[in-house]
């Protein structure tokens, strides 16, 4: 697979314009650096595990015509997917659990684990898996929640972990610990990968800026908001990760006002802050060495 610095590599505009309706900061970061690992060339079979509602296969397939395989174990979020992306060309779906992994060894050149590790209880065991189904050489790109985490982001869970040594699990509420079992340290993240075999090809840290509360603001309010079917079209356009392209920018539209403040936050971010610095993701490169 080429490496991120061959000309192969997807133009960063196009990267800007598939993520032109994104209102997590943080989310096109990971979209940015999972592109800059995982290069979608014509002939390459790529792994998105857990696919969830599909975004990453969407975008992976407006820009290539490479293979695609989405696989998640929850049923609901799979139909989702279905009707996100299940109409495209070469792309399958799968119902799996990553721990076992439908599909022979060495089949993959790329694996997308993002937002995964930190659901699991044996993070090193699904890494293991996907380690086992990449090919030699072949390339995981991993991001998980930073344990140093910025305050803005999620205010209510950084007070209550500096005062009380607790936090918010569940619900709207819950922030950047919904439904997870950990938050990680980079040391804590590389251990985990090399404990599954992977050498590390490079590391990240991004998005410290941010507006305040701004992922109870998305996840909270507008997720559900925009799964209800509620909002007009037009706003439901601005604000679908998967209707970009009939995102018109009209500043009339309030979302696109509200996206160009969010962008304001995000003016000073760069895609890989100085070591020590609070950061929404971590994120690691990971390669299944040449046999």
């Amino acid at each position: 697979m080429p490496t991120p610095n061959d000309s192969t590599r997807v133009d960063p505009l196009r990267i800007a314009h598939m993520t032109r309706n994104e209102a997590d900061m943080a989310f096109k970061k990971r979209v940015q650096t999972i592109f800059e690992w995982i290069d979608p060339q014509g002939d390459s079979l790529i792994l998105d595990m857990p696919c969830g509602r599909g975004f990453y296969l969407n975008m992976f397939r407006y820009v290539s015509d490479c293979q695609l395989i989405g696989a998640d174990l929850d049923w609901e979020v799979m139909q989702k997917a279905q009707r996100n992306v299940g109409h495209l060309p070469d792309l399958m779906l799968n119902h799996a659990s990553i721990y076992a992994l439908p599909y022979p060894e060495d089949t993959f050149d790329g694996v997308i684990l993002s937002e995964v590790l930190e659901h699991l209880d044996d993070d090193v065991a699904g890494l293991r898996e996907a380690y086992r189904v990449l090919k030699p050489g072949g390339v995981a790109a991993i991001t998980v929640p930073n344990a140093n985490y910025p305050f803005w982001w999620d205010p209510i869970n950084k007070t209550l972990e500096s005062v009380f040594r607790t936090h918010i699990g569940s619900g709207p509420l819950a922030g950047i610990w919904a439904n997870h079992v950990r938050l990680y340290t980079l040391d804590q993240l590389e251990a985990s990968v090399r404990a599954a075999g992977f050498a590390i090809d490079e590391t990240r840290a991004f998005t410290h800026d941010s507006f305040p509360f701004i992922h109870n603001i998305v996840y909270g309010l507008g997720k559900p908001l925009l799964e209800s079917g509620v909002m007009p079209q037009a706003l439901a356009n601005a604000a679908d990760r998967t209707t970009f392209d009939q995102n018109n920018g009209s500043l009339w539209n309030p979302i696109n006002l509200g996206l160009n403040v969010l962008n304001y936050f995000d003016r000073n971010n760069v895609i890989n802050e100085p070591p020590g610095r609070s950061t929404v993701n971590l994120a690691i490169k990971a390669r299944k060495p040449e046999a």
